[in-house]
């Protein structure tokens, strides 16, 4: 990328710092296969994928470019929030990214920033930076998602550990995972939102059991976690007790920013080159539909930018993270639709194997409402949006204060 004008003196020097880093240890964009999909039917390849996305975490905190702006103390770099900006920059022409890795940095990172104690934090937050420990999510059940809150994973005192038992579902890459950060519940008799606890589980614990979810595409992304007599040690807590959905809002709003944000090449990249090759470009139709679909993305990465800063800076987000998630919802949908127009029948119907354009394709089309589910679904981050930031009345429920107990569910 050229000079910045805009740059002041140290961040031009950071910036071409950061090129030395980049053009020394990423991989440029050109030798990474541009129709790559992350969802492999082969178990061994995604944990071959998940591992080449931790083995960049790891050359990023080794030469000190994780983490740039978490505390020094804790594994990062004690850096100014516009270092992101400009290492982001830099990034956009080489293909190497930290994979789900990522994700769970995002969405757990701040939480343990803002609510962990002084020795959960010390304790896990260089390893989580550095990729040494990879993390799962533990909150969805078969009857707890987009309500999260009304989760029924029990855990019960038992001197200086909880006792869980439960299961817990939708679950990317815990096949894979070291640890997690869990929900349960400790206190039936209180309010749903008011009786949870937020934990931190090691995945080798006894008790613990995995079971992929094979998904339409043959790939196990996703997992089911049954919980059985397993126990956690009570320094493992993050928050008060019962008081564990102040920290699950952290995740949640900043899974929202992180999955609306995006990662790695746009899909409009991609959707240029089906264009061009089956002469799409030469119809206004299609070049208004991708302009619309460029412009979210970077709609969607500017907005993520400035959600994920706020938090690492200890402030509310400038607005609600549930809108850049709608936002990117619907994105993914226009992709998958217009791949599907692009490429025609023959990629839909074409071979599974030998063919990345059209696997590419499939997997656009399988997808288009995978993000509208994932992370709290559309309709609910609309209810949210209504009511938090529109100041709209409340649905009507009779539950909000009862008991979780007496509250009747599926």
């Amino acid at each position: 990328m050229s000079d910045r004008p805009e740059d002041t003196p140290e961040q031009a020097e950071f910036r071409s710092a950061s090129r030395s880093f980049l053009a020394e240890h990423a991989e440029p964009r050109t030798q990474i296969d541009p129709w790559q999909v992350s969802g492999f039917p082969d178990d061994a390849e995604a944990k071959v994928y998940f591992e080449h996305g931790r083995a960049w975490q790891r050359t990023l905190a080794d030469h000190g470019w994780a983490g740039l702006t978490w505390p020094a103390e804790f594994g990062g770099g004690g850096r100014p929030p516009w270092t992101d900006r400009i290492l982001r920059e830099e990034s956009a022409d080489y293909g190497s990214h930290p994979g789900f890795i990522g994700a769970t940095i995002a969405m757990l990172g701040p939480t343990l920033l803002a609510h962990a104690s002084d020795e959960l934090k010390a304790r896990f937050l260089p390893s989580l930076l550095s990729g040494e420990v990879a993390w799962c999510q533990l909150f969805s059940e078969p009857g707890a998602g987009s309500d999260l809150a009304s989760l029924s994973t029990r855990a019960v005192r038992d001197g200086d550990h909880w006792v869980v038992h439960g299961q817990k579902v939708w679950n990317s890459c815990a096949q894979f995972t070291d640890w997690g950060f869990l929900l349960v519940r400790t206190d039936p008799d209180a309010p749903k939102h008011r009786g949870i606890t937020f934990l931190l589980v090691d995945m080798t614990s006894p008790g613990i059991e995995v079971r992929p979810l094979v998904q339409a595409n043959g790939s196990s992304h996703f997992n089911e976690v049954f919980l059985s007599s397993v126990r956690i040690p009570t320094d493992q807590m993050v928050g008060e007790v019962h008081g564990g959905w102040t920290p699950t809002r952290t995740v949640l709003a900043n899974e929202a920013a992180f999955i609306g944000r995006g990662g790695g090449a746009p899909a409009s990249d991609r959707l240029r080159d089906l264009a061009a090759r089956h002469g799409g470009l030469d119809d206004p139709t299609v070049r208004q539909r991708l302009a619309l679909i460029i412009s979210r993305e970077r709609l969607q990465s500017l907005m993520g930018q400035r959600i994920q800063s706020a938090v690492r800076d200890g402030q509310r987000p400038p607005f609600d993270p549930a809108l850049t998630k709608l936002l990117a919802a619907g994105t993914k949908v226009l992709t998958g639709d217009l791949a599907a127009d692009l490429a025609g029948p023959s990629a839909i119907a074409g071979p599974v194997t030998d063919d990345r354009e059209g696997t590419w394709v499939r997997a656009e089309v399988l997808n288009r409402f995978a993000i509208s589910i994932g992370g709290g679904t559309t309709e609910v981050q609309k209810n949210n949006l209504a009511e938090r930031s529109l100041g709209l009345p409340r649905e009507p429920a009779n539950d909000r204060e009862a008991a979780w107990k007496d509250v009747l569910r599926s």
